[in-house]
């Protein structure tokens, strides 16, 4: 196989860094400063070719990338078309215009076809002869699609270790394999940062609607019109996970398309599943299928015999669609809190409710899926930050009766239930207490003084002095989720 000679490799790495040649001016911003000025290259992209829209997430991401007191290559994980390329770009608008000197900063793609096979200390030796500048300087390098590159954990390792004042960046699209060989290979070198979905409150923040719904005063978040945000938050399940569909009206009036060939099918068939032992991908798709349209209901080996899947091919094809980051898997716990021996019985959700509306048919306030719609959205804020926290759903036996609550989270150090959710899209359970909250009144007297809520789709009330359940519209406690999700990472 003919090599691809080392000046073309170069004039692709000129190319990709025109900064290098004609640099924004350090720490002022120059009239055609943005994302068009330093990716000229670059079509307007996710975020309409400008740097209006940051991610929540941003602030964290770029506040751990620019300290060079850690020797650790941080790895940008996450699923597809949230935005990880355009956080990268803005990451280099933000150091340059800080004062980072442009020659010491380097950004190579690796899906390109010059890049095909490159050894990464092969593009460092050319950055610094494209650059001048010497291998103890500090630098940014930053490696974007970087899983095309085979064994990337090992070279990616080695470069930490022998240039400890570079801080290395790395990104992928192929999530499965990223993190498990980041898990794998990159222990003490490698820091995992998960990009989610948009959260509600980022949605609103997109799009242009956050500061006339909601207002954030010291006495919590408060609506402005209840009516606009609860249709504001149907929109969010319907097309509200990604940036391009939230900015992008074209995409947006054709998401079935967008979503479902660019995320799902390059996630279950490109993707690498059969690292996971998958071979065959169609079954694969109707097994993800399945689960998208059923988002939120309980699996069991009995459910899905009758859906032609064992129990050990079901365990294999959970474990990599969760690590693709298409679905989260909620685990079931009794009313102590201790989970069961033999745990067999378990809710996956998707990770963005808007996948469901772009596999089948979007959904309108009423729909019979709603509630489930409205379940989802509200567990993946709580996974936001790419970690499972303590959250289960709990099922136990009362006498005759089953009892359930949605949501419940567990303190394993005192194997305790401490507070728990139940999600509703209506304000019957409001306003007819206890009707349709039988879980949360047994919860209550056996786990005194833990939080309570249940959702309603408007009401908002406090406990009061005959319940100790708090009321909260879903939609205003899907936008606190989300907010809480990106202050807990600071």
């Amino acid at each position: 196989m003919v090599k691809i000679p080392l000046d073309d490799i170069r004039n692709r790495l000129q190319q990709d860094n025109p900064w290098w040649q004609s640099p924004v001016v350090a720490g002022k911003a120059r009239p055609d400063a943005g994302h068009r000025a330093l990716f000229p290259s670059r079509e307007s992209g996710a975020f309409s070719g400008d740097y209006k829209h940051k991610r929540a997430f941003f602030a964290h991401f770029a506040e751990l990338c620019l300290d060079f007191s850690i020797r650790r290559a941080v790895i940008l994980m996450g699923p597809r078309r949230v935005g990880k390329t355009v956080m990268l770009e803005q990451l280099i608008q933000q150091a340059i215009e800080g004062g980072f000197s442009p020659s010491r900063i380097m950004f190579a793609s690796l899906d390109k076809p010059p890049y095909s096979g490159v050894a990464l200390d092969t593009l460092l030796t050319l950055f610094e002869k494209c650059t001048a500048n010497k291998a103890n300087a500090q630098r940014i390098v930053i490696f974007d699609e970087i899983q095309y590159l085979k064994d990337w954990e090992t070279h990616l390792k080695a470069l930490v270790d022998d240039h400890p004042n570079t801080r290395f960046i790395a990104s992928g699209s192929a999530a499965a394999e990223l993190k498990r060989k980041s898990q794998e290979s990159g222990a003490g070198r490698f820091t995992d940062l998960f990009l989610p979905p948009l959260t509600f409150a980022e949605f609103l923040t997109f799009s242009d609607k956050e500061s006339e719904l909601i207002a954030d005063t010291k006495n919590g978040y408060e609506v402005a019109d209840m009516a606009r945000l609860n249709a504001a938050f149907v929109d969010y399940l319907n097309f509200g996970g990604y940036p391009e569909a939230v900015l992008n009206k074209s995409i947006r009036a054709n998401i079935s398309r967008f979503l479902a060939s660019d995320i799902v099918n390059k996630a279950l068939s490109h993707d690498l599943p059969s690292i996971y032992g998958i071979q065959n991908t169609q079954e694969l798709n109707r097994f993800f299928s399945t689960i998208a349209y059923n988002t939120g209901q309980e699996m069991s080996p009995g459910k899905l015999a009758n859906e032609g899947v064992n129990f050990n091919t079901m365990n294999k094809y959970i474990e990599y669609l969760e690590a693709a980051f298409l679905i989260v898997r909620v685990q079931r716990v009794d009313d102590t809190g201790k989970t069961f021996k033999r745990m067999r019985s378990f809710k996956p959700y998707l990770i963005n409710p808007c996948m469901r509306s772009a596999l089948f048919a979007p959904i309108a306030d009423g729909d019979d899926f709603i509630g489930s719609m409205v379940e989802t959205a509200i567990f993946s804020q709580c996974f936001a930050q790419g970690k499972k926290p303590n959250i289960y759903y709990a099922r136990w036996k009362r006498g005759r009766s089953t009892l359930e609550v949605d949501m419940v989270q567990v303190d394993h150090a005192r194997n305790k239930i401490t507070s728990a959710c139940e999600i509703k899209w209506s304000d019957q359970h409001a306003t007819d207490i206890p009707r349709g909250l039988d879980g949360l009144a047994a919860l209550d007297q056996k786990h005194q003084g833990i939080p309570l809520i249940a959702t309603s789709k408007s009401i908002d009330l406090p406990a009061q002095d005959e319940t100790s359940i708090r009321h909260i519209p879903a939609a205003l406690y899907c936008y606190q989720l989300g907010k809480e999700a990106v202050q807990n990472l600071t």
